[in-house]
């Protein structure tokens, strides 16, 4: 049976994958963690959760960087521009609340979410269209290497496989703080350095109904948490 908070882990550090934090090369015993990170999500920048985030992991920083810009966001301040929170040391990163839509109280809610989170990302690391079918096989390849449970690698292999479907990444945040955690999640899988990856943070924002504030929010907390400014789509 597919363990997607596990899978979640691995691709992002965390007790699960025991990456550390680190979210392309691992640190430790987070070989597996670097592998499947690096093959699916490319190492073009080398970016990986650093600070507080990193004292978390895996889908607790998602939750923890969705966290603090909803609440900021919800306070009325001002969002820091991805250039200046990129330089900053880092923020305080806590936890998000149990029995939040940021952190579910029971397995379900918090399998149901991890699931979501890993169908935005892989999405967001196709979205500038280099994963072509070349490429996925390649990936596939590398993926036999790496000690995955077999539903894990099925389904990394069947989103991998599917096509682009915005609408679907979009539609499954049944609420507004699940949607920031989706945009949150996808901002950590994408290099935004190409006209296509900036289209689908738009549109992706656009479809998921959030604030132009939040998602500056967003995107400040991820560039202060990754040391990698992560421009607000136009």
């Amino acid at each position: 049976m597919l363990d997607a908070k596990r899978l979640m882990d691995q691709f992002l550090g965390g007790q699960g994958g025991q990456g550390g934090g680190d979210f392309l090369r691992g640190a430790g015993g987070g070989a597996l963690a670097g592998g499947l990170a690096a093959l699916v999500l490319g190492t073009k920048t080398g970016r990986k959760i650093g600070g507080e985030a990193l004292k978390l992991g895996g889908m607790a920083a998602v939750g923890a960087l969705a966290y603090k810009a909803y609440n900021d966001w919800q306070a009325g301040k001002k969002a820091a521009a991805p250039q200046e929170a990129a330089g900053q040391p880092s923020v305080p990163m806590l936890p998000a609340p149990s029995g939040t839509p940021f952190n579910p109280a029971t397995e379900f809610g918090q399998q149901n979410l991890a699931r979501h989170l890993l169908r935005a990302m892989i999405p967001a690391a196709k979205s500038d269209g280099h994963v072509d079918a070349e490429e996925q096989a390649r990936i596939f390849a590398e993926m036999d290497k790496l000690p995955l449970a077999v539903d894990d690698k099925a389904f990394v292999m069947d989103e991998l496989r599917a096509k682009l479907d915005i609408d679907a990444v979009a539609g499954a945040a049944s609420t507004p703080e699940e949607a920031a955690e989706i945009y949150a999640a996808s901002l950590l899988a994408i290099n935004v350095d190409s006209a296509a990856e900036r289209g689908y943070l738009a549109m992706l924002a656009a479809r998921l109904k959030l604030d132009d504030v939040l998602v500056a929010h967003l995107h400040g907390n991820v560039a202060a948490t990754t040391g990698k400014s992560v421009p607000v789509a136009a």
